[in-house]
């Protein structure tokens, strides 16, 4: 499973506006909604924050996967935001995450959610891959930083 499957450039938000758990989640739920026809903002935003108040999904690291499952979508998508200052996410570690990534898969789609869930946790793991999303200057080069990381797989 590669990432670039499901991620696209556009899905991409180089410098998150907000700076508060709930809002960028809002703020990266409705860039999604508005490049994948047929998602609601508000409807995706509630899944989102519905699993999260089970458990955040920050992994640590300072990366989070926020996810959950909408009919919409039709398949598998996901969009990458970046906190260059962080925000509080209620990480295991503590500290502030910087990078987000929201998945979203249809309702039936188990086998290939819990895929992607592991593919993008192992990738995130990475200390140097994370330094280099940091570094890269605008959407354009996040994606190509997650394309040349995805091809090495």
């Amino acid at each position: 499973m590669k990432i670039v499957d499901f991620v696209r450039p556009e899905l991409i938000v180089a410098e998150l506006t907000t700076h508060d758990k709930n809002e960028v989640i809002k703020e990266l739920a409705n860039h999604l909604a508005g490049h994948v026809p047929g998602v609601d903002r508000d409807a995706l935003a509630k899944v989102l924050l519905e699993r999260e108040r089970l458990a955040s999904t920050a992994i640590g690291e300072g990366v989070a996967i926020p996810h959950g499952k909408l009919d919409a979508v039709g398949k598998l998508v996901a969009c990458v935001g970046r906190a260059p200052k962080g925000v509080d996410f209620d990480s295991m570690d503590g500290r502030p995450t910087h990078l987000f990534f929201v998945l979203v898969a249809p309702e039936n789609s188990t086998g290939v959610h819990l895929k992607a869930l592991a593919r993008i946790s192992r990738l995130f793991k990475d200390p140097e891959f994370r330094t280099r999303l940091m570094q890269a200057k605008d959407a354009a080069e996040i994606y190509k930083v997650i394309s040349d990381e995805d091809a090495k797989y």
